[in-house]
């Protein structure tokens, strides 16, 4: 009954197809001109991917410290490390700079060298005011070495903020408006304003300039991956066009592949438009993505057609076969490819569920499209002639073939020892991987802002902003002094740390404060004592009233304050046991019946983001393996033909994993996404594999040896074609200046080829060893789903077969 219907749905599909060729055609390109309409409404991403679900608890805290205090991500920092700076000429054209910075609309203020105020103490009320600590617009060289020497010995409130610790550089911070920190006016003032005008300081002046801050970072980030878009298709296309025509000798089958996927190109940046998602570093690699899983579509349906003219040389009848077998077979497998990328919409992270949700479609689409156009093109065009044949009798595919037969008759041992070898030392190579949750890993080396981000990250101790929020659970209690030294303590010990920056909150503001009573002594730098809180803080009130200084460090009531320091590149290892310390030192100094202290801040939300991403991903990928187990024992109604299924596809994922421990890749956002793409792609030969031999079991009376070899020689040639094309098309991905883009392409090739050889050498070999117990004629006989047809033919009307042979050029 099931064949019955697998081959009438097939001859429905078929005369469809092809008696409806030219409308098909029609609706083909409409669907593609709409969705090249599409391309209007795509976004490129202004903001860091939050890996974290909107309602996890350290997202909430994190919106809260946003909701107090706005975004924090909105300061862009120049750094010059350049005696020359306190020169006469440099030192002017620098604060000429920070002035012009200031007059665009998109800043709201600029603190530099050469605008700094000090506090003062006022006679005329119980106030501070901020007076200029270079009074002098133009000062000569004598004023600027006062100035120095001022800034570096009697101002340690800007230490960190504008002098290095080692006071060896300085910076201008540059604060962007916050309504344009997540919007494309912040690329608009960075790449057209901002950037210019640095280079046209450093030509001026020769004094190089380091740029970073998350603003800036983000921008030439996001910059680099609309770049790579380009590039990837190019490639991809290059590749996978070279590797075709190599294999097919045929300028024409080249051409409509290629046609083909361009189409599917089309679509997927339609698809992206048309559900208004943004385009991020994950989602760039859909269109290329989709080349390289194309093509195999392609080289299945092109090389059956061709085997099909080589044996009986009638077009109609072979196109008809195409569209029923190969058609069957390539629907399941790229189901089982969309699958895989399917399983990132389970989990509960925006950035995954956009990414898996266009992958799953278009692939499908890809699907669609090549079982549409590559018959109907192929219906318009004359039979193949003899040299578009030869492929087929190639000497050296031929080879492979008698290798691999060689092999799985007379090396099964061999083959199972290997095996086992290489299980053993992946295990061990599994217990060697390290999860990584950094922000500026993936990030191109070879950019000029990473080595700008490590300038600063040496010079200042850190880059990646991490927040202490404190709530005192009262109105005015941040200034209370009691709760100043709570925060000063805590303060002190995460200065102890080496990847933290100098703190800063309203306790620098406070001590500077007491300083400015004490005219400006820097011994002063510090708390009031009991003695002294009374009036040094109400002079600090005071003066925040007037001059707004505190304004950044605490919000409106006084209940809520900020810790802000910065952090270094630090493995997820060592930032879990400083945040253990961290935890436990708040706990002491601010008790939980009076205070609620939070960590937030993007460095530490992508942090805890990867950490529940790869659990995550761990349990979609276990799904997908279960779906696939569960699809395997549907079709092929026997238990014990799970584990064989299995067995190759999972093998090739343990090996990568031992890779990864040994070559020190660690676990991150980009990497794990290699085991379920490589799984989905995979166990489409194994299901390609296994239909044919259902089918050989069929024909050769249940002869089983008889049947696997029938299965390699015949499913043999189109795995390796097909596992070479991707195998060099993921390759295109190691072009990449991100390291994550890298690593994926690298692991999915390398993990696509342990796959081929574990379908065509293990599996071959687990279906002789257990040929007695799996081979069971009641199971087989009738699968649940024909995935390969039987050779009977699907009828056309004679009327159909004259259309064909008329349209023949």
């Amino acid at each position: 009954m099931n064949k019955l219907f697998s081959i009438g749905f097939w001859s429905a599909v078929a005369r469809f197809i092809l008696r409806n060729r030219t409308l098909i055609i029609i609706a083909i390109v409409a669907a593609t001109v709409f969705m090249a309409m599409q391309w209007k409404h795509m976004r490129f991403t202004y903001t860091e991917a939050n890996l974290l679900p909107d309602n996890h608890e350290f997202n909430k805290e994190y919106q809260s410290f946003l909701d107090t205090f706005g975004d924090e991500g909105n300061l862009v920092i120049l750094g010059v490390k350049d005696t020359s700076l306190f020169q006469p000429e440099v030192f002017k054209a620098w604060h000429n700079l920070s002035k012009r910075l200031n007059e665009y609309p998109s800043v709201d203020f600029t603190l530099s060298i050469g605008d700094l105020q000090t506090l003062e103490k006022r006679k005329d009320s119980a106030a501070f005011a901020l007076v200029p600590v270079l009074k002098d617009t133009m000062p000569d060289q004598e004023k600027l070495d006062r100035f120095k020497y001022e800034l570096f010995n009697k101002l340690p409130f800007y230490e960190g903020l504008v002098y290095s610790p080692n006071k060896e550089s300085v910076r201008t911070a540059i604060y962007l408006n916050k309504e344009i920190v997540n919007t494309s006016e912040r690329k608009d003032f960075i790449v057209e304003d901002l950037i210019p005008l640095i280079e046209k300081f450093e030509s001026e002046t020769g004094v190089e300039v380091y740029a970073s801050g998350m603003p800036y970072i983000r921008t030439l980030n996001s910059q680099n991956i609309i770049d790579e878009i380009g590039l990837f298709i190019g490639w991809a296309l290059g590749v996978t066009s070279l590797i075709f025509f190599f294999f097919f000798r045929s300028f024409r089958a080249t051409f409509i592949s290629m046609i083909t996927v361009i189409i599917g190109v089309m679509w997927s940046f339609g698809v992206l438009g048309l559900l208004h998602y943004e385009i991020t570093v994950l989602t760039a690699l859909i269109p290329p993505l989709i080349i390289v899983i194309g093509i195999p579509n392609c080289i299945f349906l092109i090389n059956k057609y061709q085997q099909e003219i080589k044996l009986h040389g009638n077009q109609a009848k072979s196109l008809q076969r195409v569209i029923a077998k190969v058609g069957n077979a390539t629907l399941m497998t790229n189901v089982t490819t969309a699958s895989g990328f399917a399983t990132f919409i389970l989990t509960n992270s925006k950035l995954l569920k956009e990414f898996g949700t266009v992958a799953s479609i278009n692939i499908i689409a890809i699907f669609l499209l090549s079982l549409f156009i590559i018959p109907i093109v192929y219906s318009y065009m004359a039979v193949p002639k003899y040299k578009h044949l030869k492929h087929l009798n190639k000497r050296w595919i031929g080879s492979f073939v008698d290798w691999m037969e060689r092999m799985v008759k007379g090396h099964r041992i061999a083959i199972y020892v290997a095996t086992i070898s290489l299980l053993c030392a992946s295990i061990v190579g599994i217990y060697n991987i390290k999860l990584s949750g950094s922000l500026i890993e993936d990030m191109p080396k070879n950019a000029g802002f990473y080595s700008d981000i490590k300038f600063f990250e040496k010079e200042y101790e850190g880059i990646m902003p991490l927040e202490i929020l404190v709530d005192t659970k009262r109105k005015k209690g941040v200034m209370k002094l009691a709760t100043l030294k709570r925060m000063n303590e805590l303060q002190e010990y995460i200065e102890e740390f080496d990847e933290f920056s100098n703190t800063t909150s309203v306790v620098e503001l406070v001590k500077y404060s007491k300083q400015a009573y004490y005219n400006g002594n820097p011994e002063y730098f510090q708390l009031p004592n009991s003695q002294e809180r009374t009036f040094i803080l109400s002079y600090a009130k005071s003066s925040s009233d007037q001059t707004g200084l505190i304004s950044s460090y605490v919000d409106s009531t006084g209940q809520f304050a900020r810790i802000t320091t910065f952090m270094k590149d630090t493995p997820t290892e060592r930032f879990d046991r400083i945040e253990e310390d961290l935890r436990a030192k708040i706990a002491k100094i601010f008790p939980e019946d009076r205070y609620d202290v939070s960590i937030t801040g993007k460095a530490f939300i992508f942090e805890k983001g990867t950490k529940y991403l790869v659990n995550n991903l761990i349990l979609s990928l276990s799904l997908a393996i279960l779906l696939i187990a569960i699809f395997m024992a549907w079709m092929f109604r026997n238990i014990k033909m799970i584990a064989v299924s299995l067995i190759p596809n999972l093998l090739p994922l343990l090996i990568t994993a031992g890779l990864m421990g040994f070559l020190g890749v660690p676990i991150k956002p980009s990497t794990i996404l290699v085991f379920s793409i490589a799984f989905g792609i995979s166990v489409d030969d194994t299901i390609h594999f296994l239909a044919k031999y259902r089918q050989e079991l069929m024909v050769n009376n249940w002869k089983i040896k008889k049947s696997v070899y029938a299965a390699l020689k015949e499913t043999g040639v189109s795995m390796f074609y097909t596992s070479i094309v991707l195998f060099f098309g993921f390759s295109v991905f190691t072009i990449s200046s991100f390291g994550g883009t890298v690593a994926l392409g690298a692991l999915v090739s390398a993990t696509l080829l342990f796959a081929m050889l574990a379908n065509l050498l293990l599996l071959p070999s687990l279906l002789l060893s257990l040929e007695r117990s799996i081979a069971n004629k009641e199971t087989l006989k009738k699968p649940a789903l024909e995935i390969i047809p039987e050779t009977q033919e699907i009828p056309l009307d004679e009327s159909e077969l004259e259309v064909l042979e008329e349209t023949e050029v």
